[in-house]
């Protein structure tokens, strides 16, 4: 499979998909299903340019610290349980770590996919009995790519469907998810980067974005940091790529 990939034989998004299966991710299992990278840095232009190297995330490092402000806060508080290693954990069992969630769990599966079933009925069991507060639901791309850049707690990486199911960015259930607080906004269909048209355009270019150049010459890095050798040890520490 990888000597297909690196001879072009197979497209980014087919390896990553056999690199998942590989793994033990299924879409079987929530806790363990198949996860994607954040590829793009720009949601706010009008047009997207994917010959411009700048409109790419980097993706030599975790997304918790894409945004370089963050990298200073997750180093200190790795150094702050090295040096107090005791301090959170009276017994010492616990490995130190630079992010306290993961950048693939259930919760944010069922997050990224509330307005599809059956997704949106597991999202209102995990809320006991109700859906959670607008604010906290996915309910605009541009919006949760700042959340990650401004909050370096939260880690979520992507799911395979936002290469591929332009209908998980649609509210064609009706569902009432309520309003944002502050805009008093309804929250109803996924808001779009300004250079996507739709749904179905979104997922167009995001695809392309996925099989780009720019992506083919560095998504290795990005699977070294999930499926590979900076998953943990020495080289994890150094990527600032340790998980609780």
């Amino acid at each position: 499979v990888f000597q297909k990939w690196v001879n072009r034989e197979i497209s980014n998004f087919d390896y990553l998909i056999q690199l998942n299966t590989m793994a033990g991710r299924t879409y079987n299992d929530l806790a363990q299903y198949p996860v994607f990278p954040w590829i793009l840095r720009d949601y706010t232009s009008k047009e997207l340019d994917l010959n411009n190297p700048a409109v790419f995330r980097d993706l030599s490092k975790p997304i918790g610290v894409v945004n370089e402000k963050n990298a200073k806060t997750v180093k200190e508080k790795y150094m702050y349980f090295f040096r107090y290693e005791n301090f959170e954990d009276p017994l010492g069992m616990i490995d130190k770590f630079h992010y306290g969630t993961h950048y693939s769990n259930a919760a944010g599966v069922m997050h990224y996919l509330i307005r599809v079933e059956p997704f949106t009925t597991l999202h209102i069991q995990l809320q006991s009995g109700r859906f959670d507060c607008a604010d906290r639901q996915f309910h605009s791309i541009p919006a949760t790519w700042q959340a990650l850049m401004d909050n370096p707690n939260d880690v979520k990486e992507l799911i395979p469907e936002f290469f591929y199911f332009p209908e998980f960015l649609e509210n064609q259930n009706g569902f009432n998810l309520g309003q944002l607080q502050m805009s008093k906004e309804v929250v109803n269909d996924v808001v779009l980067p300004k250079w996507a048209h739709s749904p179905e355009d979104f997922i167009y270019k995001h695809r392309k974005a996925l099989e780009s150049e720019y992506v083919s010459a560095h998504l290795h890095e990005w699977i070294d940091l999930i499926f590979g050798y900076k998953q943990r040890g020495p080289a994890a520490v150094e990527a600032l790529n340790v998980f609780y």
